[in-house]
């Protein structure tokens, strides 16, 4: 798996200077109504999607900042413009 993160410090590199974060997925829930079950599931489960999907990177090689992308996960393409992301996962 080889392809370009961009990184708002540094410009495009190598998705081998970073380290896979995770899928955002938003804020921890919270409130009274959580349960061990709803956070095991915010923290664990993946949607593993075929397209595209918002992703967090740490630039561990570079400026050490965290970077929010949306990648297109069929072609590893880092997409430009978050309409080309499905409205639901903002």
């Amino acid at each position: 798996m080889s392809f370009l993160i961009t990184c708002p410090i540094c410009g495009p590199r190598s998705v081998h200077e970073f380290r896979f974060g995770a899928e955002d997925r938003g804020p921890r829930p919270f409130g009274e109504k959580i349960t061990p079950e709803i956070l095991y599931a915010h923290v664990h489960e993946r949607s593993n999607v075929a397209g595209p999907q918002k992703e967090l990177w740490f630039h561990r090689d570079g400026c050490e900042t965290w970077v929010t992308i949306w990648r297109d996960t069929r072609n590893d393409l880092e997409l430009s413009k978050p309409q080309e992301a499905p409205c639901n996962q903002d």
